[in-house]
Protein backbone atom coordinates (compact mmCIF):
# COMPACT_ATOMS: atom_id res chain seq x y z
CA UNK A 1 0.00 0.00 0.00
CA UNK A 2 2.17 3.11 -1.25
CA UNK A 3 1.89 6.62 -0.21
CA UNK A 4 -1.61 7.77 1.26
CA UNK A 5 -4.92 6.50 1.17
CA UNK A 6 -7.98 8.37 2.31
CA UNK A 7 -11.96 7.95 3.29
CA UNK A 8 -14.00 9.88 4.45
CA UNK A 9 -17.14 9.84 6.86
CA UNK A 10 -19.40 13.01 7.29
CA UNK A 11 -17.21 15.59 8.10
CA UNK A 12 -14.09 13.18 9.15
CA UNK A 13 -11.53 11.85 6.75
CA UNK A 14 -9.43 8.85 7.54
CA UNK A 15 -5.95 8.60 6.15
CA UNK A 16 -3.65 5.58 5.91
CA UNK A 17 -0.01 5.79 5.63
CA UNK A 18 3.19 3.52 5.86
CA UNK A 19 5.56 6.39 6.81
CA UNK A 20 5.45 8.87 9.67
CA UNK A 21 6.59 11.32 7.91
CA UNK A 22 3.49 10.74 5.53
CA UNK A 23 1.33 11.87 7.20
CA UNK A 24 -1.09 14.99 6.40
CA UNK A 25 -1.88 17.97 8.29
CA UNK A 26 -0.85 18.89 11.68
CA UNK A 27 -0.28 15.62 13.05
CA UNK A 28 2.66 17.24 14.81
CA UNK A 29 0.18 18.42 17.78
CA UNK A 30 -0.75 14.69 18.54
CA UNK A 31 2.67 13.36 18.78
CA UNK A 32 3.63 16.48 21.32
CA UNK A 33 0.45 16.16 23.26
CA UNK A 34 0.94 12.50 23.74
CA UNK A 35 4.75 12.72 24.64
CA UNK A 36 3.82 14.79 27.37
CA UNK A 37 1.68 11.85 28.83
CA UNK A 38 4.23 9.13 28.03
CA UNK A 39 7.18 8.30 25.86
CA UNK A 40 5.66 5.43 24.22
CA UNK A 41 3.74 7.84 22.26
CA UNK A 42 6.12 9.88 20.93
CA UNK A 43 7.12 9.88 17.74
CA UNK A 44 10.89 9.45 18.82
CA UNK A 45 9.89 5.79 20.01
CA UNK A 46 7.53 5.25 16.56
CA UNK A 47 10.74 6.00 14.91
CA UNK A 48 12.92 3.49 16.92
CA UNK A 49 10.28 1.28 16.57
CA UNK A 50 9.96 1.35 12.93
CA UNK A 51 13.66 0.85 12.43
CA UNK A 52 14.73 -1.40 15.58
CA UNK A 53 11.76 -3.44 16.57
CA UNK A 54 9.66 -4.14 13.48
CA UNK A 55 9.06 -8.05 13.45
CA UNK A 56 10.29 -9.80 10.20
CA UNK A 57 7.33 -9.22 7.38
CA UNK A 58 5.44 -6.47 9.89
CA UNK A 59 4.38 -3.23 7.64
CA UNK A 60 3.31 -0.48 9.47
CA UNK A 61 -0.05 1.44 9.19
CA UNK A 62 -0.76 4.44 10.55
CA UNK A 63 -4.25 5.40 10.50
CA UNK A 64 -5.42 9.28 10.63
CA UNK A 65 -8.46 10.59 11.54
CA UNK A 66 -9.09 14.36 10.66
CA UNK A 67 -11.27 17.05 10.09
CA UNK A 68 -10.33 19.05 8.03
CA UNK A 69 -6.05 19.90 8.56
CA UNK A 70 -7.07 19.34 12.20
CA UNK A 71 -6.26 15.92 13.31
CA UNK A 72 -8.21 13.89 15.52
CA UNK A 73 -7.05 10.60 16.34
CA UNK A 74 -3.83 8.63 15.17
CA UNK A 75 -4.56 4.96 15.38
CA UNK A 76 -1.05 3.36 14.90
CA UNK A 77 -1.41 -0.14 13.65
CA UNK A 78 1.05 -3.52 12.72
CA UNK A 79 0.49 -5.59 9.80
CA UNK A 80 1.60 -8.98 8.82
CA UNK A 81 0.30 -11.17 6.45
CA UNK A 82 -3.79 -12.09 7.34
CA UNK A 83 -2.98 -10.42 10.62
CA UNK A 84 -3.23 -6.83 12.01
CA UNK A 85 -2.71 -5.53 15.65
CA UNK A 86 -1.79 -2.82 17.63
CA UNK A 87 2.03 -1.02 16.37
CA UNK A 88 3.63 -2.40 20.43
CA UNK A 89 6.46 -4.01 20.87
CA UNK A 90 7.90 -6.60 23.66
CA UNK A 91 9.33 -2.87 24.84
CA UNK A 92 6.09 -1.36 25.03
CA UNK A 93 4.53 -0.35 28.80
CA UNK A 94 1.54 1.35 27.54
CA UNK A 95 0.29 1.76 24.31
CA UNK A 96 -2.85 4.54 23.35
CA UNK A 97 -3.89 5.89 20.50
CA UNK A 98 -3.05 9.49 19.79
CA UNK A 99 -5.95 11.61 20.33
CA UNK A 100 -6.41 15.74 20.08
CA UNK A 101 -6.55 17.41 23.23
CA UNK A 102 -10.11 18.72 23.44
CA UNK A 103 -11.57 16.39 21.21
CA UNK A 104 -15.17 15.64 22.74
CA UNK A 105 -16.88 12.57 22.96
CA UNK A 106 -18.83 12.07 20.27
CA UNK A 107 -16.10 13.20 17.82
CA UNK A 108 -14.33 10.22 19.45
CA UNK A 109 -17.38 8.25 18.95
CA UNK A 110 -17.29 9.35 14.76
CA UNK A 111 -13.52 8.75 14.59
CA UNK A 112 -13.76 5.50 16.14
CA UNK A 113 -16.91 4.01 13.70
CA UNK A 114 -14.68 5.51 10.67
CA UNK A 115 -11.58 3.75 12.36
CA UNK A 116 -13.52 0.79 12.31
CA UNK A 117 -14.66 0.97 9.03
CA UNK A 118 -11.24 0.15 7.89
CA UNK A 119 -10.36 -2.25 10.19
CA UNK A 120 -13.28 -4.93 8.89
CA UNK A 121 -10.73 -5.91 5.78
CA UNK A 122 -9.28 -8.38 8.64
CA UNK A 123 -11.01 -11.18 10.59
CA UNK A 124 -9.04 -10.23 13.62
CA UNK A 125 -7.04 -7.42 15.33
CA UNK A 126 -5.69 -7.41 18.66
CA UNK A 127 -4.38 -4.31 20.24
CA UNK A 128 -2.02 -4.50 23.37
CA UNK A 129 -0.62 -2.99 26.47
CA UNK A 130 -3.59 -0.87 26.82
CA UNK A 131 -4.96 0.66 30.13
CA UNK A 132 -8.76 0.61 29.64
CA UNK A 133 -9.29 3.11 32.24
CA UNK A 134 -8.04 5.82 29.88
CA UNK A 135 -10.40 8.02 28.81
CA UNK A 136 -10.07 7.38 25.22
CA UNK A 137 -11.07 3.87 24.88
CA UNK A 138 -14.59 4.49 26.22
CA UNK A 139 -15.63 6.61 23.09
CA UNK A 140 -13.52 5.22 20.49
CA UNK A 141 -14.44 1.58 21.67
CA UNK A 142 -18.76 2.67 21.16
CA UNK A 143 -17.51 3.52 17.78
CA UNK A 144 -15.67 0.23 16.93
CA UNK A 145 -18.83 -1.66 17.81
CA UNK A 146 -20.79 0.90 15.64
CA UNK A 147 -18.91 -0.19 12.69
CA UNK A 148 -19.46 -3.93 13.00
CA UNK A 149 -16.63 -4.93 15.09
CA UNK A 150 -17.31 -7.13 18.31
CA UNK A 151 -14.70 -6.28 21.03
CA UNK A 152 -13.22 -8.21 23.99
CA UNK A 153 -11.08 -7.23 26.62
CA UNK A 154 -8.79 -9.73 28.16
CA UNK A 155 -5.47 -9.76 30.76
CA UNK A 156 -2.53 -8.83 28.78
CA UNK A 157 0.46 -8.71 31.95
CA UNK A 158 0.48 -7.31 35.17
CA UNK A 159 2.35 -3.81 36.07
CA UNK A 160 4.03 -3.42 39.51
CA UNK A 161 4.46 0.36 40.74
CA UNK A 162 4.77 2.12 44.20
CA UNK A 163 4.20 6.05 44.57
CA UNK A 164 7.02 7.31 46.01
CA UNK A 165 8.16 10.13 48.97
CA UNK A 166 11.58 9.61 50.21
CA UNK A 167 14.08 6.92 50.63
CA UNK A 168 13.80 6.30 54.15
CA UNK A 169 10.16 6.38 54.06
CA UNK A 170 10.59 3.95 50.85
CA UNK A 171 13.34 1.58 52.44
CA UNK A 172 11.25 1.25 55.66
CA UNK A 173 8.07 -0.15 54.16
CA UNK A 174 10.04 -2.79 52.07
CA UNK A 175 10.74 -6.39 53.63
CA UNK A 176 13.05 -7.07 56.52
CA UNK A 177 14.80 -9.54 54.44
CA UNK A 178 15.55 -6.87 51.23
CA UNK A 179 16.68 -4.24 53.91
CA UNK A 180 18.80 -6.81 55.68
CA UNK A 181 20.09 -7.92 52.10
CA UNK A 182 20.71 -4.22 51.16
CA UNK A 183 22.61 -3.35 54.72
CA UNK A 184 24.64 -6.34 54.33
CA UNK A 185 26.04 -6.20 50.68
CA UNK A 186 26.54 -2.39 50.48
CA UNK A 187 28.41 -2.69 53.83
CA UNK A 188 30.61 -5.19 53.55
CA UNK A 189 31.63 -5.04 49.90
CA UNK A 190 33.31 -2.19 47.60
CA UNK A 191 30.81 -1.51 45.15
CA UNK A 192 31.64 1.06 42.23
CA UNK A 193 28.43 2.30 40.75
CA UNK A 194 27.53 4.89 38.29
CA UNK A 195 25.06 6.42 36.72
CA UNK A 196 24.72 7.96 33.29
CA UNK A 197 22.24 10.46 32.34
CA UNK A 198 23.41 12.14 29.28
CA UNK A 199 25.26 11.14 26.32
CA UNK A 200 28.75 11.49 27.63
CA UNK A 201 30.12 8.11 27.81
CA UNK A 202 26.70 6.62 27.08
CA UNK A 203 28.39 4.32 24.26
CA UNK A 204 30.73 2.75 27.27
CA UNK A 205 27.78 2.33 29.30
CA UNK A 206 25.65 0.41 26.53
CA UNK A 207 28.51 -1.82 25.84
CA UNK A 208 28.60 -2.14 29.48
CA UNK A 209 24.98 -3.38 29.81
CA UNK A 210 25.15 -5.42 27.05
CA UNK A 211 28.43 -7.23 28.32
CA UNK A 212 26.43 -7.76 31.44
CA UNK A 213 23.08 -8.47 29.63
CA UNK A 214 24.69 -11.79 27.78
CA UNK A 215 26.04 -12.96 30.89
CA UNK A 216 23.00 -12.90 32.85
CA UNK A 217 19.91 -15.39 33.04
CA UNK A 218 18.10 -13.50 30.72
CA UNK A 219 16.82 -14.55 27.13
CA UNK A 220 18.62 -13.21 24.31
CA UNK A 221 16.63 -10.57 22.91
CA UNK A 222 14.00 -10.83 20.15
CA UNK A 223 15.56 -6.89 18.97
CA UNK A 224 18.91 -6.54 19.71
CA UNK A 225 19.31 -3.10 18.65
CA UNK A 226 16.59 -1.60 19.99
CA UNK A 227 17.77 -1.62 23.72
CA UNK A 228 20.59 0.67 22.58
CA UNK A 229 18.64 2.60 20.10
CA UNK A 230 16.18 3.72 22.92
CA UNK A 231 18.88 4.45 25.27
CA UNK A 232 20.40 6.77 22.93
CA UNK A 233 17.11 8.36 22.64
CA UNK A 234 16.13 8.84 25.97
CA UNK A 235 19.58 10.03 26.56
CA UNK A 236 19.07 12.75 23.95
CA UNK A 237 15.89 13.93 25.49
CA UNK A 238 17.33 13.77 29.23
CA UNK A 239 14.87 10.82 30.70
CA UNK A 240 17.93 7.99 30.54
CA UNK A 241 19.04 6.71 33.77
CA UNK A 242 21.67 3.78 33.14
CA UNK A 243 23.49 2.29 35.95
CA UNK A 244 26.46 0.22 35.88
CA UNK A 245 28.15 -1.74 39.00
CA UNK A 246 31.04 -3.12 38.74
CA UNK A 247 32.98 -5.39 41.67
CA UNK A 248 36.83 -5.98 41.47
CA UNK A 249 36.84 -3.93 38.22
CA UNK A 250 34.18 -5.66 36.31
CA UNK A 251 30.80 -4.86 35.14
CA UNK A 252 28.45 -6.72 37.09
CA UNK A 253 25.10 -5.59 37.05
CA UNK A 254 23.32 -3.15 34.85
CA UNK A 255 20.00 -1.37 34.15
CA UNK A 256 18.15 1.51 32.39
CA UNK A 257 15.03 3.00 33.53
CA UNK A 258 13.32 6.29 32.06
CA UNK A 259 12.44 9.53 34.31
CA UNK A 260 8.92 11.27 32.81
CA UNK A 261 8.65 14.74 34.10
CA UNK A 262 4.48 14.30 33.52
CA UNK A 263 2.66 17.47 34.06
CA UNK A 264 2.46 17.41 38.25
CA UNK A 265 3.59 14.03 38.36
CA UNK A 266 7.48 12.59 37.84
CA UNK A 267 7.52 8.74 36.93
CA UNK A 268 10.55 6.04 36.61
CA UNK A 269 9.96 3.17 35.00
CA UNK A 270 12.81 0.18 34.48
CA UNK A 271 13.31 -0.92 31.23
CA UNK A 272 15.80 -3.70 31.57
CA UNK A 273 18.28 -5.01 34.04
CA UNK A 274 20.21 -7.98 34.76
CA UNK A 275 23.29 -9.56 36.90
CA UNK A 276 26.31 -11.54 36.03
CA UNK A 277 25.16 -14.93 37.37
CA UNK A 278 28.81 -15.23 38.23
CA UNK A 279 28.34 -13.12 40.73
CA UNK A 280 25.20 -13.69 42.12
CA UNK A 281 26.09 -14.75 45.67
CA UNK A 282 27.67 -10.81 46.20
CA UNK A 283 23.34 -9.69 45.27
CA UNK A 284 24.83 -6.82 42.43
CA UNK A 285 21.26 -6.23 41.06
CA UNK A 286 19.89 -5.54 44.54
CA UNK A 287 22.59 -3.42 45.47
CA UNK A 288 22.17 -1.65 42.07
CA UNK A 289 18.55 -0.88 42.22
CA UNK A 290 18.49 0.29 45.80
CA UNK A 291 20.82 2.41 44.47
CA UNK A 292 19.17 3.76 41.81
CA UNK A 293 15.91 4.10 43.52
CA UNK A 294 17.45 6.42 46.33
CA UNK A 295 19.12 8.16 43.34
CA UNK A 296 15.60 8.48 41.64
CA UNK A 297 14.30 9.73 44.84
CA UNK A 298 16.99 11.97 45.90
CA UNK A 299 18.16 13.22 42.58
CA UNK A 300 14.99 13.45 40.30
CA UNK A 301 12.43 13.98 43.01
CA UNK A 302 10.50 10.87 40.81
CA UNK A 303 6.60 10.50 42.78
CA UNK A 304 6.56 7.14 41.26
CA UNK A 305 8.71 4.37 40.61
CA UNK A 306 7.54 1.97 37.63
CA UNK A 307 8.43 -1.94 36.92
CA UNK A 308 7.11 -2.26 33.54
CA UNK A 309 5.61 -5.41 32.49
CA UNK A 310 5.27 -8.65 33.73
CA UNK A 311 4.78 -10.66 36.96
CA UNK A 312 8.17 -11.14 37.80
CA UNK A 313 8.58 -12.46 41.74
CA UNK A 314 11.52 -9.69 42.12
CA UNK A 315 9.12 -7.01 41.39
CA UNK A 316 6.95 -7.65 44.92
CA UNK A 317 9.86 -6.86 46.76
CA UNK A 318 10.40 -3.29 45.61
CA UNK A 319 6.77 -2.09 44.39
CA UNK A 320 3.52 -3.01 46.23
CA UNK A 321 0.90 -2.24 43.95
CA UNK A 322 -0.33 -4.15 41.13
CA UNK A 323 -2.29 -2.62 37.67
CA UNK A 324 -3.82 -5.08 35.29
CA UNK A 325 -2.55 -3.82 31.44
CA UNK A 326 -5.05 -5.39 29.23
CA UNK A 327 -5.39 -6.50 25.59
CA UNK A 328 -8.35 -5.19 23.09
CA UNK A 329 -9.58 -8.15 20.65
CA UNK A 330 -11.41 -6.57 17.78
CA UNK A 331 -13.64 -9.20 15.84
CA UNK A 332 -15.31 -8.82 12.52
CA UNK A 333 -18.07 -11.75 12.63
CA UNK A 334 -18.70 -11.32 8.91
CA UNK A 335 -15.49 -13.25 7.96
CA UNK A 336 -15.09 -16.65 8.36
CA UNK A 337 -11.95 -16.24 10.79
CA UNK A 338 -13.52 -13.71 12.53
CA UNK A 339 -16.65 -16.55 13.34
CA UNK A 340 -14.28 -19.14 14.20
CA UNK A 341 -11.86 -16.61 16.69
CA UNK A 342 -15.42 -15.57 17.94
CA UNK A 343 -16.45 -19.26 19.13
CA UNK A 344 -13.59 -19.53 20.47
CA UNK A 345 -13.47 -16.08 22.38
CA UNK A 346 -17.33 -16.47 23.72
CA UNK A 347 -16.70 -20.44 24.70
CA UNK A 348 -13.79 -19.03 27.04
CA UNK A 349 -15.78 -16.07 28.26
CA UNK A 350 -18.03 -19.02 29.54
CA UNK A 351 -15.56 -21.34 30.79
CA UNK A 352 -13.81 -18.21 33.19
CA UNK A 353 -17.56 -17.33 33.60
CA UNK A 354 -18.72 -20.82 35.70
CA UNK A 355 -15.30 -21.04 36.54
CA UNK A 356 -15.90 -18.12 38.98
CA UNK A 357 -18.94 -19.36 39.76
CA UNK A 358 -17.88 -21.82 41.41
CA UNK A 359 -15.47 -20.57 43.35
CA UNK A 360 -18.01 -17.94 44.50
CA UNK A 361 -20.37 -21.15 45.64
CA UNK A 362 -17.28 -22.63 47.31
CA UNK A 363 -16.26 -20.16 49.35
CA UNK A 364 -19.55 -18.54 50.51
CA UNK A 365 -20.57 -22.57 51.39
CA UNK A 366 -24.10 -21.88 48.93
CA UNK A 367 -25.25 -24.24 46.43
CA UNK A 368 -24.97 -23.14 42.50
CA UNK A 369 -26.49 -23.89 39.50
CA UNK A 370 -25.21 -26.36 37.00
CA UNK A 371 -24.99 -25.80 33.37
Amino acid sequence: MPGITSSGWGSLSLDICNKLDELPGRNEALFDHAGQQTIFSSREWYQTVLIYGLPSGGEPRFLLCRRGDDPIVLFPLLVRGRDAESLTTPYTCLHRPLVAPGSDEQLLVSAGYLIGRFLRRWAVIRLDALAPEDPEWRPLTIGLRRSGLLSYWFDHFGNWYQPVQTWPDYLAARSGSLRETIRRKTKRLAWEIEILDGTERLEQGIAEFETVYNRSWKEPEPFPAFNPALMRLAAARGMLRLGVSRFGGRSVAAQFWIVERLPGHHRATVLKLAHDEAHKDQSPGTVLTAFMIRALLERDAVQEIDFGRGDDPYKRLWAGIRRQRKGLLLINPMRPRGLANLALTSAGAVRRRLRRIKIFAARSGTPHATY
